[in-house]
């Protein structure tokens, strides 16, 4: 074999490693984007019942001393936007860390990223998070992490000013771009559940203010598990997508390569055969 063949030769079997690795890869995020989105439902079940709890929290306290939406005012605003941890997402990241540009220009505030691979988008972009913190790489890891998102937010939370917290997320989709989402956190909207008067007041043993507002930061934490788990489906989703493009473009590259060793080899036989058929002649 020539050197040129032993070339391509070298150049398919690396093309075959990577078409491993990419389905390797592929497979890997499929598996951890369903996951994710398994995950939900039990989420969205305990977000449930604490809306429940917080409506019929409400209706032991009398209307004038329930919790409600603060009055427009001067407020300060805290943005938090979750990324991805690992690379080969594409543009996830990008169109991410748009939205919360876009937010932070609207609203002026301080930003806190989720994800390593936002951190670096951030500060190429010339923004300069106040927190950051690494990204759930498995649904395992999503509660966890939404602990200590919520001490982060809580302890930035200004007692002087209305708050407002926004969240930036992607949404898996099955089909074409996942979408980027901006949800408010914060201040909490009481307004969403139907309060229900009791007829006997339960045995707590909190005050019945302090308990309300303990079961509203409880479904604040729900709500950011459930954008973990929903961030961590999209994330993996786009990388599934981009491996699918990597071994549609692996796949060509390996049809070009095979049609390579195919000339060069009809080539060399060629020389072969007209210089075997010289040496006979002479």
């Amino acid at each position: 074999m020539s050197s040129r063949l032993g070339e391509l030769a070298q150049h398919l079997e690396t093309t075959h490693e990577l078409a491993g690795v990419i389905g390797a890869m592929r497979g890997i995020a499929a598996a951890r984007s369903h996951e994710a989105q398994q995950r939900l439902a039990g989420v969205r079940a305990y977000a449930s019942t604490l809306g429940e709890a917080i409506g019929k929290g409400l209706g032991l306290l009398e209307e004038l001393d329930r919790p409600g939406t603060p009055k427009n005012g001067a407020q300060a605003h805290l943005l938090l936007v979750l990324c991805a941890e690992q690379g080969f997402v594409g543009t996830f990241n990008d169109r991410l860390i748009d939205a919360a540009a876009d937010g932070l220009q609207r609203l002026p505030g301080d930003l806190l990223v989720v994800g390593a691979r936002g951190q670096v988008s951030t500060t190429d972009r010339g923004l300069k998070p106040v927190w950051s913190a690494p990204m759930a790489v498995h649904p395992d890891e999503a509660q966890a992490l939404a602990g200590r998102i919520a001490e982060a937010l809580y302890t930035r939370l200004d007692p002087k000013r209305v708050t407002r917290v926004s969240l930036v997320h992607g949404m898996p989709r099955q089909a074409g771009k996942q979408a980027i989402v901006t949800r408010l956190l914060l201040p909490f909207d009481y307004s969403r559940f139907p309060v229900e008067p009791g007829e006997r007041s339960p045995r707590t043993h909190l005050e019945r203010g302090q308990l309300v507002l303990q079961l509203a930061e409880e479904y604040v934490y729900a709500e950011l598990c459930e954008a973990l788990m929903l961030s961590c489906a999209a994330e993996n989703e786009a990388r599934m997508h981009a491996m699918i493009t990597a071994q549609d473009n692996i796949s060509r590259r390996q049809d070009e390569l095979h049609a390579q060793f195919s000339r060069v080899r009809q080539d060399e036989i060629t020389d072969e055969i007209m210089e075997l058929s010289s040496q006979r002649l002479f």
